[in-house]
């Protein structure tokens, strides 16, 4: 098969940035181009430069539609706006698209699953194995223990994360919800201050820290009557994301159109 030619969209972020080291680290995958939004100053860059790389002649450009006409899929880390408006041209060219965006709404997702009878898209919280696995044990581990047991979802970004919590947490929340087969929109409990009250049996609770330059630290904690258990992962270089990113497209790539998680990429049953 040809390699894979895939765009980097929000090129200039952090994120971005690391997609590009990672695709010229990536057997059977190369870069196709990298988007910014129209008012951004590197707009015209070298994309190769941006990432410590050298000059890849491919600059960065507002231009999905024209940069898609010669791509099979689009990697897309960015915020829900610019995801959602990548969307409907990702699908009209039948690109694979892969979203790491956090912080999209209950809305958000129903545009994503109303592209996906045109073209596959891999869509999760966080793109990393290891999260993902530990995604299987927390589902697990709400299954196996009743609701004497606390869970509570603790992460930490960087100061400059925008979304609290993470999309991480939420899906360590859900897969928690999951294994309880309770509705998380009813039973999540964020932002406790003041004159709470006692904890409600049952709630996920969440809690998120920012500060530092943290590139993701989670911990699920089971707190029962006189024990406790926690299971943690921490991300110590945003590269893992970038890997698990690019695993996902080559693994979506040809596949039918529909909506993916990286449970199907890895082939986890969570």
């Amino acid at each position: 098969m040809a390699d894979m030619r895939l765009i980097v969209a929000g090129a200039g972020g952090r994120m971005g940035r690391a997609l590009v080291r990672a695709i010229a680290e990536t057997d059977g995958a190369v870069l196709a181009g990298a988007l910014e939004a129209p008012e951004s100053e590197l707009i015209g860059k070298d994309v190769g430069v941006l990432a410590g790389l050298p000059g890849s002649g491919i600059n960065v450009s507002a231009d999905l539609w024209s940069l898609s006409a010669n791509a099979d899929g689009i990697l897309d880390f960015t915020v829900p706006a610019a995801t959602i408006a990548n969307v409907a041209i990702a699908a009209e060219r039948g690109l694979v698209h892969v979203i790491g965006t956090t912080g999209l709404s209950a809305s958000d997702m129903a545009v994503i699953r109303s592209v996906t009878s045109r073209t596959a898209v891999v869509q999760s919280g966080n793109m990393s194995l290891g999260v993902n696995l530990l995604a299987a044990l927390v589902k697990r581990m709400a299954q196996a223990l009743d609701e004497s047991f606390d869970i509570e979802v603790l992460e930490m970004h960087h100061r400059a994360k925008v979304d609290a919590p993470s999309g991480t947490a939420l899906m360590l929340g859900q897969a928690a919800a999951d294994g309880r087969k309770v509705d998380l929109n009813q039973r999540a409990a964020r932002g406790r201050d003041g004159l709470t009250g006692a904890r409600e049996a049952g709630d996920i609770g969440f809690a998120s820290l920012r500060g530092g330059t943290v590139s993701g630290d989670h911990s699920v904690i089971f707190a029962g009557p006189y024990e406790r258990i926690t299971l943690s992962h921490h991300a110590e270089d945003r590269m893992i994301f970038a890997h698990g990113a690019l695993k996902a497209a080559k693994w979506a790539f040809g596949k039918a159109p529909g909506l993916y998680s990286m449970s199907d990429v890895l082939g986890l049953d969570v």
